[in-house]
């Protein structure tokens, strides 16, 4: 199946198989959790598959599981099982990519493992940040790239800002919240990383899933400040940047977000990350449903 660009779909004719990732990190159900961890940041992956002896799939456990794990006290030699959640979610790899990220959106969950022959066997998985790297490679053939290059009759006015794709708002906490607080936060608000802030109010720090998991593997108490965990700096972009621009920090420094500031890097007014993005060039793009791109192939 060729690529193509309708007025539905930006995604139409890309396949799960070219955007799939091989590599898929896997467990036994009686793996502990600590291990669980040291695969996670060993992988940099943000769930692993949990697997049966005979390789069916049993269910997934994320980052979010883990940091449950933490906040409700269990201890580092819990088997995976108890924390898991199951079934997985399966696509095939002929599916189409707009098919899979509308399953991803209904169901809530930010990745599909892939199936072949065998039902419940995976074979590869399919995350935001494989359609983003897709898609990016993709809209670098587009004639708006084309024209920012130099072609006559370049609009730049109508480029895509960050602005426009960003999450508005941003969750922050002062850098003496303990950490069990940040974990209520996390969890409350279904988000992946947290605004630190110093007592004057200044962004000083990040702290992820990824932190608060590794706080765990070091058996650091919940009542720890954040202060104490949180990465620096913040990488932060500014809302007026190009969105392929924001893109390619985030997949060469391989990092999932970006927090968005106005004018000023105090000013921080909204967090843009890769699901953000996989969202807003699957279907709802202005810049390629302007353009009626032809995409001869990939």
């Amino acid at each position: 199946m060729r690529p193509r660009v309708d007025q539905k779909g930006v995604l139409t004719g890309l396949t799960v198989r070219e955007a799939m990732r091989r590599q898929v990190v896997r467990l036994v159900q009686t793996a502990t959790l600590a291990h669980a961890i040291r695969s996670t940041i060993k992988f940099k992956v943000n769930a692993l598959l949990v697997e049966a002896p005979d390789r069916q799939a049993l269910g997934v456990v994320s980052k979010t599981d883990l940091m449950g794990a933490y906040y409700a006290g269990l201890p580092l030699d819990t088997p995976v099982e108890a924390v898991m959640v199951g079934p997985p979610l399966f696509c095939r790899p002929e599916d189409s990519l707009d098919a899979a990220l509308e399953v991803m959106r209904q169901s809530r969950v930010h990745r599909l493992y892939v199936a072949e022959e065998l039902p419940g066997v995976a074979v590869g998985v399919l995350a935001y940040p494989d359609i983003v790297g897709v898609l990016y490679r993709f809209c670098h053939r587009c004639r708006r790239t084309l024209l920012k290059k130099g072609e006559r009759g370049l609009d730049l006015a109508n480029q895509v800002r960050v602005r426009e794709v960003m999450t508005p708002g941003v969750a922050s906490f002062p850098e003496n919240t303990r950490l069990v607080e940040v974990m209520e936060g996390l969890a409350s608000q279904r988000l992946a990383a947290v605004l630190i802030r110093s007592s004057q109010g200044r962004p000083v720090g990040v702290v992820s899933k990824t932190d608060l998991i590794l706080a765990y593997l070091h058996e650091l108490s919940p009542d720890t400040p954040v202060k104490e965990i949180m990465q620096q700096p913040v990488v932060a972009v500014e809302q007026e940047e190009t969105l392929e621009t924001a893109l390619r920090q985030m997949i060469f420094a391989d990092i999932h977000r970006l927090f968005v500031y106005k004018e000023r890097p105090e000013e921080v007014v909204g967090v843009l990350s890769l699901s953000d993005a996989a969202r807003f060039r699957s279907g709802t793009c202005r810049a390629c449903l302007a353009s009626r791109i032809k995409v001869g192939g990939l």
